[in-house]
């Protein structure tokens, strides 16, 4: 049996034997660690108060939501939290400084999370309003806050040492938490422990723990085994492990132009904090009807490999999703990674997203299209929905309604009149079912804008000054 151990704000940490793997990270800080500058709020990656970093060996600074974050997923790695935060003088660090005096705090209790957040953005760049997208205000108003952000200088922190991977053995009273290394090691887990959770990023069964309270017998976590790491893009398609984070993922499709749609949707999936724990075998795994990057996976044609120690198998990830919740996956399988094809040349393709707020917010409809034309007809038309049913899913009609036409506003008001036979959304407290037959109706027609206007804002943060 090993213990659990990591770097926090600097210094290494070893954690008494017996300590329950599944403690979420944020009630050890506030509990046996004594360091309650990291705030309880929502406790289900919402709002940004747990806000800790991540420090990387090449210094690179990932927020993580710690109420989502289970101890031993933290085994091996460096954590920095508000108190370990300093300036050079040993005061506070220039970025709590400039909070303070800006005026952009008041209550105080949102305040650690936006620091962190800031002293990652710092060091990652980006767009302001995606990084404080995860960080909730109530009482500070977000104007001040956002000068801040406007001048902010990286500290040039060094980057930590860290272990390289090592199989270890978490155990606590009625609990086993296994953190293998290789795959062979994995499966032969999985093998034997088919009833076992399988842990990546934990942003959705991290819930389980945090909100649910939930306290898991066995736990086999896959962040240790680098084939479910790998990332590469070839000619053909870009080719992802089960465990990539969508932080990295995200990266790749920014600088790939035929993946732009999806870009601009997995940077509404979640925050910044999200995507760094979350997983699109995660997606997979859970396949939820309203999982953000399901309807993008279908229309482009994925393929999910699967594996076990009785070989592999590679499914469409059409045949992969089979119900509510509901998935291929046989109780001794893991999903190892996900294949991408790339768009050919001259396709229009089109990710979707509507939800009651522009960020951190489940989908109400999402929707991908992906369209071939041969001059001006439609020769290929794929079209995925989710959110309309009990899991996302092509609408077969409303393709066929397309294929052979002109793509013009006769043939998309047919498509959209064959699409109310394809989908069966429900009602529930995102919106009623007709309300989302609607909107899916209304996508559908959008395509002529899309396609007549390749250049139309993909997203209302294209719009901004």
């Amino acid at each position: 049996m090993s213990a659990i151990a990591f770097v926090l704000n600097g210094r290494q940490v070893s954690l008494p034997p017996g300590t329950s793997p599944t403690l979420t990270l944020l009630d050890w800080l506030r509990g046996p660690a004594v360091l309650p500058g990291t705030k309880e709020g929502c406790a289900e990656g919402d709002c940004g108060a747990c806000t800790v970093v991540l420090e990387g060996t090449e210094g690179a600074r990932t927020p993580i939501n710690a109420c989502l974050a289970l101890l031993g997923q933290m085994h091996g790695q460096a954590i920095r939290t508000v108190e370990g935060l300093r300036g050079a003088d040993g005061g506070p660090h220039p970025i709590q400084r400039a909070m303070a005096e800006s005026d952009g705090t008041q209550c105080g209790f949102c305040t650690p999370g936006i620091v962190m957040t800031a002293w990652a953005h710092a060091r990652e760049g980006g767009e302001v309003h995606e990084a404080l997208a995860g960080n909730l205000c109530r009482c500070t108003g977000y104007r001040p806050i956002l000068e801040v952000f406007a001048g902010l200088a990286d500290d040039c922190g060094a980057a930590p040492d860290l272990p390289a991977p090592e199989a270890v053995r978490f155990e606590a009273p009625g609990q086993v938490f296994h953190r293998p290394v290789t795959l062979e090691a994995l499966l032969a887990l999985r093998a034997a422990h088919p009833e076992a959770w399988l842990l990546a990023g934990g942003t959705d069964l991290g819930l389980r723990v945090s909100d649910h309270r939930e306290r898991p017998a066995e736990v086999i976590c896959l962040l240790g085994v680098p084939e479910l790491h790998a990332l590469r893009a070839t000619p053909d398609a870009i080719e992802t492990g089960a465990a990539v984070s969508y932080a990295r993922l995200l990266a790749l499709f920014r600088q790939e132009p035929g993946f732009a749609p999806f870009a601009t949707l997995l940077a509404r999936l979640g925050s910044r904090q999200i995507r760094g724990l979350g997983t699109l075998g995660g997606n997979l795994g859970t396949a939820s009807p309203i999982g953000d990057a399901l309807p993008p996976l279908l229309a482009l044609g994925a393929q999910v490999t699967l594996a076990s120690v009785r070989g592999r198998r590679v499914l469409a990830v059409e045949d992969f999703l089979k119900g509510y919740r509901v998935n291929d996956l046989a109780a001794d399988e893991v999903v190892v990674s996900v294949t991408l094809p790339r768009p050919a040349p001259g396709e229009l393709f089109v990710c979707e997203k509507v939800s009651k707020r522009h960020d951190q917010d489940i989908a109400t409809v999402g929707a991908a299209f992906r369209l071939r034309l041969e001059g001006e007809r439609v020769a290929e038309a794929v079209l995925a929905f989710g959110g309309v049913g009990p899991m996302a899913a092509r609408a077969r009609r409303a393709e066929a309604a397309l294929r052979g036409r002109r793509l013009d506003a006769a043939a998309l008001a047919a498509a959209a009149e064959a699409l109310a036979e394809d989908i069966a959304p429900q009602s529930d407290w995102r919106g009623s079912a007709a309300y989302r037959l609607m909107v899916a109706q209304g996508l559908l027609r959008r395509l002529q804008l899309r396609a007549a206007q390749p250049d139309l804002a993909l997203d209302v943060a294209d719009y901004a000054p």
